[in-house]
């Protein structure tokens, strides 16, 4: 059987860099190939958004293409850290028909995007609920297979009418489709999509660590600088102390570009603040 990991990285972010090792070392722990989108397959028109749109979340429905060459495919967002002992998500979720992802509904209200989808799609009125909370999955990680109809009835069309007025419109569309067309669908363990909501104790315990939103920026200046820490944390052992410094230096300096972006104070200015204080903890 045919197994693959695709991913979407683009740009030099020190994250997607260091994402990439550890889904390649994964990948050939389970036996499969790693493919990385690094430009973009589809062209979306975004045009005075009501909520953060990016014209890059289109680029999962490029699974369907994956579903012509493998018979499995797992979806993982360059944000996600796979830890050298994560389990293998191919054996440990077998079924060809159903797809594999995180229900977050049950720990999150999704009720505005779901509603916001049903008025721009039409209802759904036996939308799927768990406990009194409607059914919800994160989209940063799914296991789909060649038997699973969902990338047959997911489109760029449908995206594109609600891109521009649904809260998290790729996810939302996708809920939506599941819903719609009756998906076979299972939410995973959450070890294997671990997000900050969750909880901070025994994070790193999981399988697949997700920084999505903030990221576990507890005490920490950025996603970028606690995810690079906690991948030198995990596989330090495999790169010098150089390879180290200079991981952590490349985070830093990301977050002081993005600082300066939003603050306009001078990168020099901040670097100068920042590293006796904040910088000394992460550097």
């Amino acid at each position: 059987m045919k197994k693959a990991i695709f991913t979407l990285a683009i740009g030099d972010n020190p994250m997607y860099k260091a994402a990439l090792k550890t889904f390649q070392q994964y990948a050939d722990k389970v036996g499969a190939d790693l493919i990385i989108s690094e430009e973009l397959h589809y062209k979306i028109n975004i045009e005075n958004p009501k909520y953060s749109a990016s014209p890059a979340w289109p680029e999962k429905l490029y699974t369907a293409e994956l579903l012509k060459l493998y018979d499995r495919v797992l979806y993982l967002d360059a944000d996600i850290l796979v830890t050298p002992w994560a389990k293998d998500i191919f054996e440990e979720y077998q079924d060809l028909e159903t797809v594999y992802m995180f229900d977050e509904g049950r720990h999150l209200d999704r009720t505005l995007a779901i509603s916001q989808i049903n008025e721009a799609l039409g209802p759904i009125t036996n939308w799927n609920e768990i406990n009194g909370k409607q059914s919800y999955y994160n989209f940063g990680m799914f296991l789909v297979s060649k038997n699973c109809k969902l990338f047959e009835k997911a489109s760029l069309e449908g995206m594109q009418l609600v891109c521009n007025n649904v809260k998290f419109y790729d996810q939302t569309y996708i809920n939506y489709t599941i819903q719609k067309h009756d998906i076979p669908n299972v939410c995973v363990d959450k070890e294997f999509n671990r997000m900050e909501f969750l909880g901070f104790e025994g994070y790193k315990e999981a399988s697949f660590i997700h920084y999505a939103g903030r990221g576990y920026r507890i005490k920490c200046p950025s996603r970028e600088i606690r995810y690079i820490h906690d991948y030198i944390e995990m596989y330090g052992q495999s790169f010098s102390a150089q390879q180290q410094k200079q991981l952590k230096l490349d985070a830093w300096n990301l977050f002081i570009k993005n600082l300066k972006r939003k603050s306009n104070v001078p990168e020099f200015l901040l670097h100068l603040l920042g590293k006796p204080t904040i910088g000394r903890k992460w550097l």
